[in-house]
């Protein structure tokens, strides 16, 4: 199986312009995200996916591969797929580039589920969430499955909401997902035919379009300490996070 990692990476985020490029400890966020997933031995190939030339020109320093896409994209996962217009594989991965904490490990395990269901067409990850104000930060997609852990809904709000019991764990998501080619070609199909799906465009959450439209979402839960940053107080979290990380790398611990 030809497996092939993409990291959409716009210069125009509403939240915080320009975050790719953020510096984090002396390199670009984007930097970040691409080194480790790196250490990923399944990928064949890797690319940054992206419509800006500041992002491109940057990647290229690098020696990052990366690939000029479309700047109407509404979506990462469009940009993705345009990707996959142009590079074969049998599985995709997006890895956000707005995550630079990201564990080999972690997108590992949105791949994994592939090689054992042939019929699986996306998966995502999850993690249970440790800092309460992670259940009513916005900017937290909170993830609800079933037992089998296949996607019943994701949200922005607190949810479920614990009427008679707290004895259960809430879960935010991890942006790593896996697609078929097939998934992702429905994806952008239905994207320039009507746009976001209808609670979609209400949550703004992209995964949203394939569990409204009946395709099975399989969730996997990792222990994982990524932070995303859609701030620049997240940045400034990951900074220390990272700073603190090398200090102790180099002292050996």
């Amino acid at each position: 199986m030809r497996i092939v990692g993409v990291i959409p990476a716009r210069f125009k985020s509403s939240r915080f312009p320009g975050k790719p490029l953020a510096d984090i400890c002396g390199k670009p966020m984007i930097w970040w995200v691409y080194q480790q997933s790196k250490k990923v031995d399944e990928f064949d190939a890797i690319y940054v996916a992206t419509d800006d030339e500041r992002i491109f020109d940057v990647c290229r320093k690098l020696d990052i591969e990366v690939i000029m896409t479309s700047d109407t994209h509404p979506t990462g996962t469009d940009r993705v797929g345009e990707v996959a217009e142009n590079v074969h594989a049998d599985l995709y991965v997006n890895i956000q580039g707005d995550e630079p904490m990201i564990e080999p490990e972690t997108i590992r395990a949105a791949i994994t589920p592939f090689y054992s269901k042939p019929d699986l067409m996306v998966t995502n990850l999850m993690t249970k969430i440790t800092d309460p104000v992670d259940c009513v930060n916005y900017t937290i997609p909170k993830v609800i499955t079933n037992k089998d852990n296949l996607a019943v809904y994701i949200t922005r709000s607190v949810a479920p909401h614990p009427k008679g019991r707290i004895d259960f764990s809430y879960y935010k998501q991890v942006c790593v997902y896996g697609f078929r080619p097939e998934a992702l070609s429905f994806f952008c199909e239905y994207g320039k035919k009507y746009g976001k799906a209808k609670i979609e465009a209400i949550e703004d959450i992209e995964i949203l379009r394939f569990i409204e439209n009946g395709y099975l979402v399989q969730y996997i839960e990792v222990e994982s300490d990524t932070v995303a940053v859609d701030t620049p107080k997240d940045l400034e979290k990951v900074c220390k996070l990272l700073a603190k990380r090398k200090k102790t790398i180099n002292r050996g611990v």
